[in-house]
Order: structure tokens, then C-alpha cells, then sequence
């Protein structure tokens, strides 16, 4: 194994040792708190462009195997470790963590005191970084990192082009596509749903067409207001169907509806998240995977916050209250992580359920 340099936009640079693909790369670098679920947090979408740093120690102890997938193709540019696991001990195990990264383009680096490195991000916010083979020019690097702009598409990246189903026999349901995680396809095929995923740029009036019963919006990376032609789309639907969203969708349907969003200074990534229903005072432990929130003090009248992060207040939940629509900034389907809040898929469904039979 060669070593492998990685460069902060703020010059910080670490020597580490290259494993996964032979590449250089340039993204965001973020970092996640999760103890396990490494594969899911890899290709999950919500992290397209980004660099991710892994806090727990070791990483690729067993192995990446065909159950556990969030994406066919993860969209993540990088990994970055503490310690690489070289030999995985698992039954379910089909190739090893480099292996995988090495099929699937994306590189490593371990050997690096990822608490030193999360200790920054959360000091100075997210930034981009460089991984890079040692031997390149470090100032040349440094300029290419500092002239280097992200793009802003990265819902456009990852979306399907094309609508395709996942059969059920139960409710239809629309679910649209800003860069969804398949456990959420998992969630409703435990409970039977028809589901017809649609990209993210489809219009209120071809959603109707479908003749749904509900509407999912899904998670999805980047800042939402990069997408404001789904702002159109849920105005044009909610009041008509019930929705749910999650993540991404919870924040455009919270834009929708008239409120702000604001960037996070490092954002929540991670399975242990502790998130409060107001209603109740029930404390949920929520997976989380997002940079952006809901800016509590825009919030319009028409929506009422139903959880909060009981670290940093930060808004969890709204529902609409003359619409049957609520949304969750959390991951419900939690893979990885705990299944406190998956009930919130059952609600949805009770929700349609309730909507329909006030109609007859």
C-alpha cells in the first residue's frame, strides 16, 4: 500500500496509507459518528460529492455483502479511516472494503487520527478536501483545492431518469426520487405498498396521472433550494394526496409551504441522533444524514414542529395543520441504526387511510 495525502482547504494537511481506488478526489469533507453500517452509509446518496470520514476507529471488519446496500452506485468521493480492516470476518461477506471501494472507483486513506480531523470540521465547519497520492506537488494540490468549485447538481446526479415500479398489493404510492435510500423501498414492501418511484423533476400533474394514494418524498444530497421546480410540484399536490418526507423531503416540503433553510455548521450524520416528539415527550434515537436544516423561526403558520433534536433544537418534524402531510428531518427506515421511529411509515399509512375515508 502507497501513502495517500489528505489536504483541508484550510492547509491542514495528513499523511495516511492509500487503500480502495488509485485516484485523486475533491469533494466536501464531512464526518460520521455511526459505530457500524459502514456499507450503507457508502452508498447512501445523500453523500454524493462528499469525502467521508468514519470517527469509529475500524472500519471494513466484515466486509461488504449484497443485503446492505443503500445504492447500486455510490456517488461518495471518498473514505477516510482511522483503521482499515484488511481481512473481514462475516458469513454475509462477499468481497472485502477495499474491494469494493476499488470496484467502485472511490478511494481510501487510513492511518489517520480522524479525531484530530473531526475535531476541525466541527471547529471550522465543513469544508472541501483533496485525497491524493504522495509525490504530487502539495502547493499545486493546494491551488487546485482552492480554485476548485462543487457543484451544485448533486439531486440531478443521483435521481432515476426514468420511473420505475417496485409491485406491492397495498396502497400506491408515488416516491419520489431526490436520492433515496432502497431501505425505504424495504419499508414499504414489509407493508405490502405498490410503489412507483418517479425523478425528482416530475410535475404535480404527472404525479396525479399515477393516481396515488400517497406521495413520498424522499432523502437526497446538497441544498434543496437547489431544486425549486419540486417546490411547484408539492404545492401542486399537497391538499390533494397525503405526503411524507423525509430528509431532503422534509426540508423542500417545509420551503414549499413558505419556510427558510439554513446550512449547518457540520451537520447531522450519524445512527445516534436523540430527537423528542413534542406531543408525547417520547425521545426517539434517530440515523441522520444531512448538512442542511429547517430555519424554526420562518416557519409559517400553516406548519407546527412535531420533533426537535433535544441536542441543538434543531427542527426534526413538521405537519401541515390543514393538510394531511408531515415530514421528518431524520431516517425512519434507519439503515443503518436504531428502528425507534419506523412507525412513522405505519402513521402514513393510517394517514391515507383517514383521507380517503373522510372523502366518501
Amino acid at each position: 500500500m502507497g501513502k495517500r495525502l489528505l489536504i483541508l482547504e484550510d492547509g491542514t494537511i495528513f499523511e495516511g496509507t492509500a487503500f480502495g481506488a488509485d485516484i485523486a478526489v475533491t469533494g466536501e469533507i464531512v464526518f460520521n459518528t455511526g459505530m457500524t453500517g459502514y456499507q450503507e452509509s457508502i452508498t447512501d446518496q445523500s453523500y454524493n460529492g462528499q469525502i467521508l470520514t468514519f470517527t469509529y476507529p475500524l472500519v471494513g471488519n466484515y466486509g461488504v455483502n449484497r443485503d446492505d446496500y443503500e445504492s447500486i452506485t455510490p456517488t461518495c468521493k471518498g473514505v477516510v479511516v482511522a483503521e482499515h480492516a484488511r481481512r473481514a470476518s462475516n458469513w454475509r461477506q462477499q468481497m472485502t472494503l477495499d474491494e469494493f471501494l476499488k470496484a467502485k472507483n472511490i478511494p481510501g486513506i487510513s492511518g489517520i487520527d480522524t479525531r484530530a480531523l473531526t475535531k476541525i470540521i466541527r471547529q471550522h465547519g465543513t469544508m472541501k478536501a483533496t485525497m491524493a497520492d504522495d509525490g504530487d506537488s502539495v502547493e499545486h494540490l493546494k491551488d487546485q483545492l482552492r480554485a476548485t468549485v462543487l457543484p451544485t447538481n448533486n439531486i440531478d446526479q443521483v435521481s432515476t431518469k426514468t420511473a420505475y415500479p417496485a409491485p406491492g398489493v397495498g396502497k400506491n404510492i408515488v416516491l419520489v426520487d431526490f436520492g433515496l435510500k432502497h431501505s425505504i423501498l424495504r419499508e414499504f414492501s414489509k407493508r405490502k405498498a405498490n410503489v412507483t418511484v418517479v425523478p425528482y423533476n416530475t410535475s404535480a400533474e404527472t404525479i396525479l396521472q399515477l393516481n396515488p394514494d400517497g406521495v413520498m418524498l424522499s432523502n437526497g444530497p446538497g441544498d434543496p433550494t437547489d431544486v425549486p421546480e419540486a417546490l411547484d410540484m408539492i404545492r401542486g399536490i399537497q391538499g390533494t394526496i397525503p405526503i411524507f418526507g423525509i430528509c431532503m423531503g422534509h426540508q423542500l416540503f417545509a420551503l414549499a409551504n413558505g419556510a427558510e433553510t439554513y446550512k449547518m455548521r457540520f451537520g447531522h450524520r450519524g445512527f445516534n441522533h436523540a430527537v423528542r416528539e413534542i406531543a408525547t415527550g417520547r425521545i426517539d434515537f434517530t440515523s441522520q444524514n444531512h448538512g442542511y436544516a429547517v430555519k424554526r423561526e420562518t416557519l409559517p403558520d400553516c406548519l407546527m414542529v412535531t420533533h426537535e433534536e433535544i441536542n441543538d433544537m434543531s427542527v426534526e418534524g413538521v405537519r401541515h395543520r390543514h393538510y394531511p402531510a408531515f415530514s421528518v428531518q431524520f431516517h425512519p427506515d434507519a439503515a443503518p441504526g436504531p428502528h425507534d421511529a419506523d412507525y412513522l411509515f405505519d402513521d402514513f399509512l393510517e394517514m391515507i387511510d383517514a383521507h380517503q375515508a373522510k372523502g366518501k
